[in-house]
């Protein structure tokens, strides 16, 4: 059994849409000619079947979530507006592909009734004059409740028995609200008693990603871009046999092939390189993708929805070690490298820990620490948007050592970048450092900090904005990863 997860630009259009219909309609056609598996009931790589995930059209979220913010500012205008725009975006779809018209009036009825209940919601909202994060999960999961049953009525139109299934009855969560946590034992209990008879009989169930919902039924979201999470949950709640992300690239790429023209896709990559790369801002992943499917061992596939063809990437366990250890190089923008020196540090125990629970407080995503091993600074790099306060708070904390000088400076350098080097080969591979940093040296590119895990699955680099793309396509060039 397979699990195909589809994004937003999968379902963007009519035409992705019917291409969609078409990449499932054939993935089924697959897994009906293998062997039956025996029929003990329970799930996994020998049964038989598809699942398919499906986010919300491109930009009916953002569209979703503008409308509640601005209804809570006082402007009911953009909520009412959203409403009329999203149904008939969704109608145009239905028109389009399918021709049976009992069920194409269902599905009108399932949209004007889901949006009604988006424009009463945000109704509530701008009488409170407030949107709660719980209020913004309900909003922000409309997408895929209108994206998932339209993809099953078209799937059924091409002769695919496809049913609909709302993620909020199978994922269950924490509630922590924008975020949440799916608890893996009753959810796995859910989706094996809904969805194996669905798989058993030959039916497409057609789930909602990014949302869930609680214990009590109210409705959570894990997250954007959660629907590539979605996924991995319930493959391995029902042990998959592989995971498809399907999106609008051919597989991850070596580099952005916006900034490196001979980028190429990779064929195979580990589950411990694909988090290296989400954290450091590939985008063909969430982050929090591959942890249902390491924990099942479950490998996972990146594919191109408009060009099916192409075999994109596969992520397993482990992979086929390059020579050189690397695998590709991936960047993080707009952040501020904040520096805290003087030689009063020096062994002074305790500096470290109430620098960061100086950062904590405020809420601050810390992307990269370095300390020079004499003592006298701490740097780390923080995104642009929360450095003053990061800074206002340092200052605050350490009020009494900058007056008595133990601390000389708080500085911070904004405009900088962290360029990720990544590959798992790098561990125990000698040389890998110094021809990085060759390689920026010829360019006359400087390295303002630098950091290496103890997984030795990364080098990071920080450098000034102006000279990032430079940087990446120095180092691209120099492990020739333009080429197989």
């Amino acid at each position: 059994m397979i699990v195909m997860k589809f994004g937003g630009t999968s379902v963007g259009t009519t035409d992705s849409i019917g291409s969609v219909a078409q990449i499932v309609a054939c993935a089924l056609e697959k897994q009906a000619a293998r062997a039956p598996a025996a029929s003990d009931g329970e799930p996994g790589e020998d049964s038989p079947g598809v699942m398919v995930v499906v986010s919300a059209m491109s930009g009916v979220t953002n569209t979703l979530i503008d409308a509640a913010q601005t209804a809570a500012a006082g402007d009911e205008t953009p909520y009412r507006d959203a409403r009329s725009q999203l149904l008939v975006r969704h109608q145009v779809v239905a028109g389009q592909l399918i021709e049976d018209g009992v069920e194409r009036a269902a599905l009108g009825r399932l949209f004007d009734n889901r949006l009604r209940e988006f424009e009463r919601l945000c109704r509530s909202i701008t009488v409170l004059g407030e949107l709660t994060q719980r209020g913004l999960d309900v909003v922000s999961g409309v997408g895929e409740r209108l994206s998932a049953p339209l993809l099953a009525a078209v799937l059924r139109a091409r002769g695919v028995k496809a049913q609909f299934v709302d993620a909020g009855e199978l994922i269950i969560t924490d509630d922590q609200y924008g975020s949440a946590n799916p608890l893996m034992g009753p959810t796995l209990a859910r989706c094996r008693d809904r969805l194996l008879p669905m798989l058993q009989s030959g039916v497409v169930p057609v789930v909602t990603g990014f949302v869930g919902a609680t214990e009590n039924g109210v409705p959570t979201t894990l997250g954007r871009g959660g629907s590539d999470y979605s996924a991995a949950v319930l493959g391995a709640a029902l042990d998959a046999a592989e995971i498809q992300i399907w999106t609008d690239v051919d597989g991850v790429m070596t580099a952005d092939p916006r900034i490196v023209a001979n980028a190429r896709s990779m064929a195979e990559l580990s589950y411990e390189e694909v988090a290296e790369l989400a954290y450091y801002g590939a985008k063909v992943l969430h982050p929090k993708t591959a942890t249902p499917a390491v924990d099942r061992k479950i490998p996972l596939r990146v594919l191109n929805t408009f060009n099916p063809g192409h075999p994109g990437t596969r992520i397993v366990e482990r992979t086929r070690e390059l020579r050189h250890g690397v695998k590709a190089i991936t960047a993080v923008r707009d952040l501020r490298l904040i520096t805290i020196s003087g030689r009063g540090m020096i062994g002074v125990p305790g500096i470290a820990a109430r620098t960061f629970d100086a950062v904590a407080r405020q809420h601050a995503n810390v992307l990269m620490i370095s300390q020079g091993s004499s003592e006298q600074s701490i740097c780390f790099v923080v995104p642009e948007s929360e450095g003053e306060a990061v800074i206002a708070a340092l200052k605050e904390a350490f009020a009494r050592e900058l007056a008595q000088q133990m601390i000389e400076e708080i500085a911070s350098q904004p405009d900088i970048v962290i360029v990720a080097v990544i590959g798992a080969g790098m561990k125990g591979t000698p040389g890998i450092a110094a021809r990085v940093f060759s390689a920026l040296g010829e360019r006359g590119i400087n390295v303002i900090a630098i950091a290496q895990g103890s997984s030795e699955a990364n080098i990071s680099l920080v450098v000034l904005q102006a000279s990032a793309d430079d940087a990446i396509r120095a180092i691209h060039d120099t492990f020739e990863l333009g080429t197989e």
